[in-house]
């Protein structure tokens, strides 16, 4: 079986895949989650399956279902014709990954195979429904592929069965799913909080939660009284619901006392014990109270002692105070056929496709446990007993479809007078949702016709029996659900607002914030060097990815939600987002090009555009008119545009042709920052006003000011407001730090800025050489993962200084000591600066250190900073004042 690949030369190991995660928000390859990894081929690099003998029938033959995929033939069977025409491995795990997942019990069909630019790298992106079955399908699927090209056995079985497993474990239960596809299909954000039912519907301040069929409006004394049946049937009772007799045992003789008192038949249930656990069956006698004993007192110390009702079991479902939905519940059981055993029966119910385990399937498998065998020895059977035909054997006493019972609609049968009580106990009991348990011969009949009793009242009810019923009409529960917790008019979300770019993201996004700040909204925002609410940093670091924007999104006391976001997280991750208000992209030039398969502008800018697809409808997509790459984005998005310009009026022909149309351009006019609107003109400042420009001299700025106006202005902010936000917004380090941060140091300046690519530089460098100064020095470095042209750009735009001390950033990534400041030694000697004006001190600290002590006078020192804090703290104590210019 191995001798296609010994005659090819081929190690199936060589075949490996890394970087395997999970794009859980819209990202560069599609907007929607997405299972996303590296693929290494190495000896396998340049065979296609029809070079391997036997490879594509022994794969048909472990997936025969791969007949249904058309591929790019756009017919059934036409993924097979390619395998055995010859195709690439990455293809053949993409079709393999996504046919696992099918087999689970998924519905993916969306799979990507790219080059990704790096050589030998293929990047596999398949689309997942759950999570963990996607990551485990690519992982399965590169073990089946070396099988079949080894010829070794395989248990597809095995695979298959646990990925089906999986799937039924991590999906969302069937209450927890009804109400989060009503809230996808009103467009509310959902967002899952952990693996089992805990989901976030909404954000920010207008957020809610859920848990199954519990809301963050439960009232906690509510599930306290619901969760003890005696405090249940007590509070019923005392507003004159009709509840059966009973009382609370703790011991045999108390529970024979009681039944005694209140008459047989009698039957035991757990007090504090929920989806008919321990519940037994009608009880006639004393010795069947004292049979059943144990087997109550095993879930409870506490047990009900009730008196047994005749009658239908119903459930009633009450959502905030009204009734929406009526089923009823016949236990778990089996029909004889006078010709096999109980068991037998049971299996054959459990084939039938809609039964799985647990709540994963319309039905529920029927148990065969323990308590199964205790329930029917009690009855005088047992699951070898062979019941006569059609005699109906009950397999537990309760009526729960956790325990394999069945369901029927009777939602338009019940009687108003009926849905009066339910209403009433749901109210008493204080639940917003509510199961009303109902023991009835008839629901069309008044209850107090027909001897019906109320038994229980369920916090957190099961909502499967409504939206998937055996017989009868499915309800939409989820509806009414989403009612309650979002009534007619109160939006689900908070402004949402993206902010991208190359360069000046983070005193973009920084300024907006600021100008939402002063409408009097609670503002969180992310940012390159931390997460804030208002201006109080909550956490430290890199923070412009999806990880970040949750911290924001999920806090339920922000209003204003405004999000760096760089293209590292949109390809790691994906955005933690799925909609926004305002996607802004300022610019796209060459950064950290060569990282991540992104090797040019134009696929840079690709990345970007993500910002820009995602926003609603309803939305604004900010643009720079004047970036070619940017204002193609138009096309990508199906919100309104929004351009911006730095050009002097009347030269961007794009602008003026928005401006005919009846769009709205944010430019410079006349030295001043202005909205137009068609033929509205509204000036917001003067550019010497605004003390972001540094007079005037800070022009890249302009990119910075002019987004944040039109961010503000299609939200709504009022001009005043807009224009006293960039008034009262300074360059420094409380409120940009790292950002064009001048400080005073005696008669001279220090400047401090993040500027790290050769388009931020040189807006910098065209700034110093604006501000009048005797002298200009240099603290100049450049990161070590950039392209050797990008840090000689760095060196020649660095040229214009007086003198350059080059350091190192503390992270050389993966350079060697000295290589960076050799090239930009190198490039600054090529721009015509002198050997003795350049000098080479490693360390930061130590670089800033010998700036200071060298600095005169009227001179003016600029620090590309790597590390801000530290370097802003180390130039503190020589400076007039924190934030002194």
């Amino acid at each position: 079986m191995r001798s296609a690949p010994d005659a090819l030369a081929v190690d199936p190991e060589d075949l490996r895949i890394s970087k395997l995660r999970a794009l859980r928000g819209p990202n560069f390859w599609r907007l929607a989650p997405v299972i996303a990894c590296d693929m290494t081929l190495g000896s396998l690099e340049n065979v296609t399956s029809a070079q391997l003998p036997g490879f594509s029938e022994r794969l048909v033959g472990y997936l025969p279902s791969l007949f249904d995929h058309p591929c790019s033939r756009g017919s059934a069977g036409g993924f097979v014709e390619r395998l055995q025409e010859g195709t690439h491995f990455p293809h053949i795990l993409e079709h393999v990954a996504l046919e696992l997942q099918t087999l689970a019990g998924g519905d993916v069909s969306f799979g990507r195979i790219v080059a990704s630019g790096d050589e030998g790298v293929w990047w596999l992106i398949v689309a997942y429904e759950e999570e963990d079955v996607g990551l485990q399908s690519v992982r399965d699927g590169v073990r089946l592929l070396k099988a079949c090209i080894t010829g070794e056995e395989f248990d597809i079985a095995g695979p298959v069965e646990r990925l089906h497993e999986l799937q039924e474990t991590v999906r969302f239960g069937p209450s927890t799913a009804a109400i989060v596809e009503e809230a996808r299909r009103r467009d509310i954000p959902v967002r899952r909080l952990n693996s089992a039912s805990l989901v976030q519907l909404g954000l920010g301040r207008n957020l809610r939660r859920i848990q199954a069929a519990m809301s963050d409006y439960t009232s906690a004394i509510a599930v306290e009284i619901a969760q003890d049946k005696d405090d249940t049937r007590r509070v019923l009772e005392n507003i004159g619901l009709p509840v059966p007799d009973g009382a609370i045992a703790t011991s045999l003789e108390q529970a024979i006392d009681v039944a005694r008192e209140i008459g047989f038949p009698v039957i035991l249930k757990p007090a504090d014990a929920s989806q008919g656990r321990g519940i037994s069956a009608r009880l006639d006698d004393v010795a069947g109270i004292s049979l059943a004993w144990p087997v109550v007192r095993e879930v409870s110390k506490r047990v009900v002692v009730e008196r047994f009702v005749e009658g239908k079991d119903y459930r009633v479902l009450v959502v905030d105070g009204r009734m929406v939905a009526v089923a009823e519940r016949i236990p778990a059981h089996v029909v004889g056929d006078g010709r096999r055993t109980i068991l037998h029966l049971i299996q054959e119910a459990n084939r039938d496709p809609r039964r799985g385990i647990g709540h994963g399937r319309t039905l529920t498998r029927l148990p065969t446990d323990e308590r199964t065998v205790e329930f029917l020895a009690m009855r005088g059977y047992t699951l070898d007993s062979i019941p006569a035909a059609g005699e109906q054997v009950f397999l537990r006493a309760a009526a729960n479809l956790s325990t394999g019972g069945t369901s029927i609609d009777r939602t338009d049968e019940i009687h108003p007078d009926n849905v009066t009580a339910c209403e009433m106990a749901a109210n008493i009991v204080g639940l917003d949702l509510a199961g009303i348990d109902v023991l009835s011969p008839d629901i069309s009949l008044p209850f107090r016709e027909n001897g019906a009793v109320i038994i229980e009242v369920n916090a957190a009810p099961g909502l499967r029996m409504h939206t998937h019923p055996t017989e009868g009409i499915p309800r939409n529960v989820g509806a009414p659900i989403i009612d309650l917790l979002y009534p007619s008019g109160m939006e689900a979300t908070i402004p949402v607002i993206s902010v991208t770019g190359t360069n000046g993201k983070t005193t973009t996004t920084r300024l907006i914030a600021h100008l939402f700040r002063q409408t009097g909204k609670t503002v969180g925002f992310t940012t390159t060097d931390g997460v804030y609410l208002q201006n109080r940093l909550v956490m430290e670091g890199d923070m412009t990815g999806p990880f970040s924007a949750n911290i924001i999104l999920s806090n339920p006391t922000v209003e204003v939600a405004v999000l760096e976001t760089a293209r590292g997280g949109i390809l790691r991750a994906g955005l933690g987002f799925d909609a926004s208000d305002v996607g802004v992209v300022l610019n796209v030039s060459a950064d950290h090009l060569g990282l991540r398969g992104i090797h040019t502008v134009e696929q840079l800018a690709e990345v970007k555009s993500v910002v820009a697809a995602v926003v609603k409808r309803e939305g604004h997509a900010v643009l720079n008119a004047d970036d070619p790459l940017i204002y193609q984005m138009r096309y990508k998005t199906g919100a309104d545009v929004v351009f911006f310009s730095t050009l002097p009026d009347g030269e961007n022909e794009r602008c003026e042709q928005h401006l005919a149309e009846g769009g709205i351009v944010v430019r410079v006019e006349d030295d001043t920052f202005v909205i137009r609107r068609g033929r509205l003109r509204i000036p917001i400042a003067g550019v010497r006003e605004v003390p972001l420009m540094l007079g005037g001299a800070a022009r890249f700025q302009q990119q910075n000011i002019l987004a944040a106006i039109a961010t503000a202005y299609v939200q709504g902010v009022r001009y005043d407001t807009i224009r006293a936000g960039l008034l009262s917004f300074f360059p420094s380090p409380s409120m940009t730090p790292g950002r064009l941060n001048l400080l005073r140091v005696g008669d001279a300046r220090v400047l401090v800025d993040y500027a790290h690519n050769p388009a931020a530089i040189a807006g910098l460098m065209e700034m110093v050489q604006n501000l009048p100064a005797r002298r200009r020095i240099g603290v100049i470095g450049a990161p070590g993962d950039r392209r050797d042209e990008d840090i000689r750009d760095v060196g020649r735009l660095a040229a214009v200084l007086d003198q350059v001390i080059l350091k190192e950033d503390y992270d050389l990534r993966e350079r060697r000591p000295g290589e960076v400041a050799q090239i930009l030694r190198e490039s600054l000697r090529e721009a015509g600066m002198p050997e003795e004006r350049i000098e080479f001190v490693p360390e930061e600290s130590a670089a800033v250190a010998r700036m200071l002590q060298g600095l005169g006078d009227g001179e003016l020192a600029v620090v590309l900073a790597d590390d801000v804090p530290e370097v802003l703290r180390q130039i503190y104590p020589h400076a007039a004042g924190a934030d002194a210019i």
